[in-house]
């Protein structure tokens, strides 16, 4: 039990709630796709809410920096006009986005209009405001780079006279789903209020010493303290419940992935084989070789090649990175016995903790720090999550999750064609695998070690500084040059 807490405490604290952390969006990329979608539904919602909105006849957006480098393969122009439209990506239907941009320059009569969010030239804001707009409306500008951050888009509406914007805004994708609008704080942004505030990883062990709780205990604590104690459970099975629908769907969908490089899915191969084997109990009558990291690489490439396709997903802390934290939560359900519903939600609960910390202290945009940020963050809140549910205490879940970490400091991101495609798939199957190691060689030691989560957070935030910015999700170094499309 959490002894002598203060219950009036507002302070602001790194900690954000699992139920924001773990968005229910859409692929391909939560930078690039949710992030865009939410700004525009966002920049719609105010103009309704100044009693703006029927004054409004055309709209356009620029797309800067990464966002305008890489977003036609990001999906990036259709997000803006499905947001536009209304849609949220929480609980938007993702086969109305795809296409939403390219169908403004269909000819009116191959213009599709049952149920899409857009038809040949028109797009009807907030769902129901008829305006006219083009392709050109959005444009791509990605040697622009505004100063607030590497993923910026500005947002116009003109009324009749074209003069002057009638409303402009411009909104920041920071990671992970979330976006701050210019003008705003990134407390007034991001931070909610608890009352068991931490600002780092010493703090938040700190408060578990001296209260005798876990990690996850405080977490659960801030997290009833906003949404109650029926309100976060329902909300983390919710989340488990969107994680696993988007394993089995990925597990059990073949064909080729969109976008031009012909990579096919192999997840539904993979579960064959080991289904296959697992169930032959002939083959292998002393028991055969254990499948548990083959099971883990396929759930990871189950939910990343369905992110590819722009399917369901959960960011985790991105999208890009969203197959390591469910493929690791199959693996403890699968292979750990006595794993439950109650030890899922220890378990989302744990790796938000740890993810807040890195937000908080660095960064999970991988515009921003590179692919470390995105998938050496997901590695990090995995394998201290694991750690949490076999029973490790909280400095050993600490130094599993600084593990995790320490072994991503300065991966870059370089996707293929800008697409979330190659390496990424990969890299998430592979950092499942590593955030099951990290967890493992935590529970061996005590908790102590030399290298703290803070120094490794504070590290990966130095290096994400120093990286080049060809290295930061703009497609423009690495693999993503030297592989040759075909």
């Amino acid at each position: 039990m959490l002894r002598d807490l203060p219950r009036i405490l507002e302070h602001v604290t790194a900690f954000v709630s699992a139920l924001d952390l773990f968005s229910i969006g859409i692929g391909p990329s939560s930078s690039h796709t949710v992030g865009p979608m939410r700004a525009a539904a966002d920049f719609v919602d105010r103009l309704d809410q100044r009693g703006e909105l029927d004054r409004v006849r055309r709209v356009t957006c620029s797309l800067y920096g990464s966002l305008g480098a890489t977003g036609l393969g990001h999906g990036t122009p259709d997000a803006v006009i499905a947001g536009l439209a209304g849609l949220r990506p929480e609980d938007c239907d993702p086969d109305r986005v795809r296409g939403a941009w390219s169908r403004l320059d269909e000819p009116e009569a191959e213009a599709e209009a049952d149920g899409a969010v857009s038809t040949a030239g028109t797009v009807r804001l907030a769902g129901r405001h008829p305006i006219r707009m083009r392709s050109t409306d959005v444009s791509l500008e990605p040697r622009t780079r505004l100063p607030g951050h590497p993923n910026a888009l500005t947002l116009q509406a003109w009324s009749d006279d074209d003069a002057l914007p009638l409303a402009e805004e411009t909104y920041y994708s920071v990671g992970g789903g979330f976006i701050r609008r210019e003008g705003e704080t990134r407390e007034e942004a991001e931070a909610l209020r608890y009352p068991l505030p931490y600002a780092n990883a010493a703090e938040l062990i700190a408060l578990c010493d001296a209260h005798g709780v876990s990690l996850c205990d405080i977490a659960r604590y801030n997290e009833v303290a906003i949404h109650g104690e029926a309100g976060i459970d329902a909300g983390l099975d919710a989340v488990w419940d969107a994680m696993a629908e988007c394993v089995a769907h990925g597990l059990d969908t073949e064909g080729v992935l969109p976008g031009g490089l012909g990579v096919k899915r192999r997840a539904p191969e993979v579960r064959r084989r080991l289904d296959a084997y697992d169930h032959d109990e002939a083959a292998h009558p002393r028991g055969g070789r254990d499948t548990s990291t083959e099971w883990l690489h396929a759930f990871a490439l189950a939910v990343n090649e369905e992110n590819a396709s722009g399917g369901r997903v959960v960011t985790a802390p991105t999208n890009g990175a969203a197959g390591i934290l469910p493929a690791v939560g199959h693996y403890y359900l699968r292979f750990v016995p006595g794993a439950d519903r109650a030890g899922i939600r220890r378990f989302l609960l744990t790796a938000a903790a740890i993810a807040s910390l890195v937000k908080k202290n660095a960064s999970i945009s991988g515009a921003e720090g590179g692919c470390q940020a995105e998938v050496g963050s997901a590695c990090a809140m995995a394998a201290g999550a694991l750690c949490a549910v076999l029973g490790g205490t909280p400095r050993q879940v600490e130094n599993a999750a600084e593990i995790a970490m320490e072994h991503h400091l300065g991966l870059t991101c370089d996707p293929v064609a800008g697409l979330v495609q190659v390496p990424c798939i990969e890299r998430n199957a592979i950092a499942a695998s590593t955030a099951v190691s990290a967890a493992r060689l935590a529970l061996h030691g005590d908790g102590t070690h030399l290298v703290s989560l803070d120094t490794v957070i504070e590290t990966m935030r130095q290096t994400g500084i120093d990286m080049m910015t060809k290295y930061k999700e703009t497609g423009e170094g690495g693999l993503a040059v030297n592989v040759v499309e075909c």
